[in-house]
């Protein structure tokens, strides 16, 4: 998300209202949501200081620290003997002039140097206010920023040095005459300015510049506009000029991976020559950090135009340059590449390369395009001699190398989204003649330009098209004005428009792009809000009506409903105890994954699920139980199907491979629960989610689908072999498994021990449904009869199978059976345990006699007994 300094932009749009709220929502009303504002966060008295002396002193705990003497102007102490330097000679008994003493952990500067110092009184960003203190044995009056502490950049290391008289400490190349004790500094490092982020849908490419947002400025507001790449390119495109050639002999998808390069040279430069502090400035409020000028001037001119500029050391290269594809090698190895990060990355067939000709033609990779460049012809401190580079890729390459090689640049992020193809001499010119203003040399008359970009082919659109689609009334002659406003060519050829896009929008390739563009310049403020008429229709489908009901049961039931992604790292399974030899495994990979470390669509639920309940754990929860009601995918292995005709010739069979081409979809529920299902309170202990929760979850959801499962202990990844249970249809179909999670899962998914969870196909048990009545039960208006019962039972005997004795052998009288109590010690015989259960009785139509509940209770005792082995206690 691009950071845009309100000073920079108001050098090419004037600003009608220049407060930070009202230029955001300017921009917002064309369609560039703010993100933030930032800047303006320090207050109070930020000076410029001069060190006078530092005192080294080694800490107990290893840490030296020093206790510097800092002349801050009108801001200083009056003089006294706490500033002496120990570590003088002996007799030394001198004072300092007025000065201030502070602690600072850096060690980046030296005595003399010119210094940032906050003094007590003052706020930097967070708010984090300062004021006087002790610390290791001296009274620290302030602090000596960093370029961090000052929201100027992520650099932490050390503080800032405004100015090195001595050349001993790397420096802003502020002019230490400049400088005065005690000046402000706030005003001198920008401190004052605003700076907007904005974020950049990936349509609106050109945006990723001062010059696009000045533009989109414009546009919203009706102030005028000047374009920074309207300017004269001075010398001759020539081949006389650095030699290069663009071989991309197999394009990707017919399209060519570089159709423009251009190269001017730039000799005799001062490698040493600083950039200016206002450079630097600009870049650390855009979020970039100063490195050199050359560097810094192509980040400026790239974030200024928008197109990515590249420098090579001119005596490194041996020409010419060849544009071209990586080659797998003669003997299928990979060709390899050093990038500037010191990384040597092998490279795929279809990364676009810049090489050089060391070695032979276009042997040496000097550059992965669009990306990255490579080491070998690195700028140096010894550079003199400059090539820079500014090209046009193709946005589809440079988008798959980038995620190949998990390489994401400011150059790519551009790139990938489209760059003017006519800004590549314009922005060499302006770069050239940055680095020629403050590092000198000579720029050579002749520039390289090669390749040939394609013009945008027009688009035909009716005249009374944005109207129909958006519902407003868009008179012709604006709807003309609004796309020529854009910086479009349009003609009319009567009812309709054949307009030729500018060259920073690729994007507008379709009549609907022009509508967006026709309703956003009128401004989305104007759209009338209109709720559309529901069309008549049969209500609910059954899949809906049942999903709907598990969702709010388990709701009902204390869990939290989530949303996650459904990508994961394939590693998942692993983590996960799953079986190689299991279904699961059949795994649906993403042919261009939003991030490399997730390549797969889950096969369950339960396995993202698992994140979420991680990130509230991190932050700090301590009793979570979230469900979701989702979808996991199985590769069918049917393979890709081919993309059918957009024209409506499209044929049943196509259709028909396309769906069959689709992976599984299985739409199921899933839950994961852990910490105190009831929090402690004055009046009772917490108490813990317990595997037997995951089964009565998963009881609950099938009483919301009106369906009635059975269940028996089972053993089934990710679950704990002894304390899980698979569950049933009628028909045997199984569809649900919950219980308490393996302890080996929770602990590679940094999951508290013995959290529990269920999981529910959904799909069969809403087949199973499907046109299934469920009657309401009418309230019976006789008395109910209750009983209890104790009986003494083997060990091996579950609560669910003497639950379906005794209703089996109650009949149609038994109207509910509970467990209430289990009981294996000292008063039961080794081997078993009393289960204690109650009957709840009751006939539809009288109320029961004695002899009704009689026989019911001797029907019970002797099922149980002959069944089970019960004794009856």
């Amino acid at each position: 998300m691009p950071k845009i300094p309100l000073k920079w932009l108001a050098e090419y749009v004037d600003l009608v209202d220049p407060a930070p709220e009202a230029v955001a929502a300017a921009l917002v009303k064309v369609g560039l949501e703010e993100e933030g504002i930032h800047g303006g966060a320090v207050s109070g008295p930020l000076v410029v200081g001069r060190v006078l002396s530092i005192l080294k002193e080694e800490q107990s705990n290893g840490k030296t620290i020093n206790y510097c003497r800092v002349d801050v102007g009108d801001h200083n102490d009056p003089p006294g003997q706490d500033g002496l330097v120990r570590g003088h000679k002996p007799d030394h008994n001198d004072t300092f002039p007025p000065s201030r003493g502070i602690v600072c952990g850096a060690h980046n500067f030296v005595e003399g140097d010119w210094v940032a110092c906050i003094l007590p009184g003052g706020v930097l960003p967070g708010p984090f206010p300062i004021g006087g203190r002790k610390t290791y044995g001296h009274w620290s009056d302030g602090m000596i920023c960093s370029a961090k502490e000052l929201a100027l950049g992520d650099d932490h290391t050390g503080i800032i040095v405004l100015a090195s008289p001595s050349g001993a400490s790397e420096d802003l190349g502020y002019d230490a005459d400049a400088l005065a004790p005690g000046q402000d500094a706030i005003a001198l490092l920008g401190l004052d300015e605003k700076t907007i982020e904005v974020t950049i849908t990936p349509d609106r490419g050109y945006c990723f510049s001062i010059r696009g947002i000045a533009r989109e400025y414009s546009h919203s507001t009706g102030a005028a506009f000047t374009d920074p790449a309207a300017m004269a390119v001075s010398g001759t495109a020539s081949d006389a000029a650095f030699p290069v050639l663009l071989e991309d002999a197999a394009p990707i998808r017919g399209t060519v991976g570089c159709d423009r390069f251009v190269a001017r040279a730039l000799r005799g430069f001062n490698p040493g020559a600083p950039s200016p502090a206002w450079m630097k400035r600009r870049l650390e409020q855009s979020g970039m950090r100063p490195i050199s000028l050359a560097v810094d001037v192509t980040n400026y001119v790239m974030l200024e135009l928008g197109q990515p500029l590249h420098a090579y050391d001119l005596g490194k290269l041996t020409a010419p340059i060849v544009v071209r594809r990586a080659s797998a090698g003669v003997d299928g190895t990979a060709e390899t590449l050093v990038t500037l990060d010191d990384a040597t990355r092998a490279l795929d067939p279809e990364d676009l390369l810049i090489t050089d000709s060391v070695g032979g033609h276009g042997k040496r990779a000097i550059g992965m395009a669009g990306v990255m460049g490579g080491l070998d012809t690195e700028i140096s401190e010894a550079t003199t001699d400059i090539l820079l580079e500014a090209a046009h890729f193709d946005a589809i390459t440079i988008a798959r190398t980038a995620r190949r090689h998990k390489l994401g640049s400011e150059a790519s992020r551009r790139f990938e989204r489209g760059v003017d193809s006519a800004l590549p001499p314009v922005a060499v010119q302006r770069a050239l003649a940055l680095m020629q203003e403050f590092g000198g040399g000579e720029i050579e008359d002749v520039y390289t330009d090669a390749g040939e970009t394609t013009e945008i082919d027009p688009v035909t659109m009716e005249i009374d098209f944005p109207s129909r689609i958006v519902g407003m009334d868009f008179p012709a002659d604006e709807v003309v004005a609004s796309l020529e406003a854009i910086g479009c060519h349009v003609t009319r050829l009567g009812d309709e428009l054949a307009v030729a896009p500018p060259t920073w929008r690729p994007d507008l390739d379709a009549p609907v792009t022009l509508v967006e563009e026709v309703a956003r310049l009128r401004g989305y403020a104007e759209m009338p809000s209109v709720l559309p008429v529901a069309p008549p229709g049969r209500g609910l489908t059954h899949g809906q009506k049942v999903r709907r009901s598990v969702a709010r049961s388990l709701a009902d039931a204390g869990l939290t409903e989530v949303l996650t992604y459904p990508f994961m790292a394939p590693e998942r399974l692993d983590e996960c105890l799953v079986p190689a030899d299991d279904k699961r495994r059949k795994l649906v990979r993403l042919a261009n994954p939003l991030a490399a470390e997730r390549a797969v669509l889950r096969p369950r639920v339960l396995f993202t699920l698992f994140d979420a309940v991680r990130v509230n754990l991190g932050r700090g929860a301590q009793d979570v139980a979230v469900f979701e009601v989702g979808r996991g995918y199985l590769d069918t292995g049917t393979g890709v199907a081919g993309l059918p005709a957009v024209d409506g010739s499209v044929t049943d069979a196509e259709l028909a491979d396309l769906d069959a081409a689709l992976p599984e979809q299985l739409r199921m529920v899933a839950g994961v629960m852990t910490g105190s299902r009831v929090p402690a309170g004055w009046n009772q202990p917490a108490a813990a989610w317990e595997w037997s929760d995951a089964l009565a979850l998963v009881e609950t959801v099938a009483a919301a689908a009106g369906v009635s499962l059975t269940r028996r202990a089972d053993s089934y990844a990710p679950w704990h072999p002894g304390r899980a249970a698979v569950f049933a249809l009628p028909d045997g179909t199984p569809c649900a498994h919950a219980g308490e999670l393996h302890p080996k899962v929770c602990e590679t998914l940094g999951l508290p021990a013995r959290s529990v969870a269920f999981q529910v196909l959904l799909d069969p048990i809403i087949a199973f449904t499907e046109g299934v009545l469920v009657a309401a039960e009418a309230v019976s208006q006789q008395v109910v009869a209750k009983e209890d019962f104790a009986f003494v039972v083997p060990a091996a005997v579950t609560a669910g199978a003497l639950v379906s004795v005794v209703r089996e052998a109650g009949g149609s009288l038994v109207e509910d059976v509970r467990v209430f109590d289990v009981y294996a010690g000292a008063q039961v015989e080794a081997g078993h345990k009393s289960m204690a259960v109650n009957v709840r009785m009751r006939a539809a139509d009288h109320t029961l006699t004695a002899e009704d509940v009689l026989s019911v209770r001797e029907a019970v005792i002797a099922a149980a007994t002959g069944q089970l082995g019960a004794v009856l206690r």
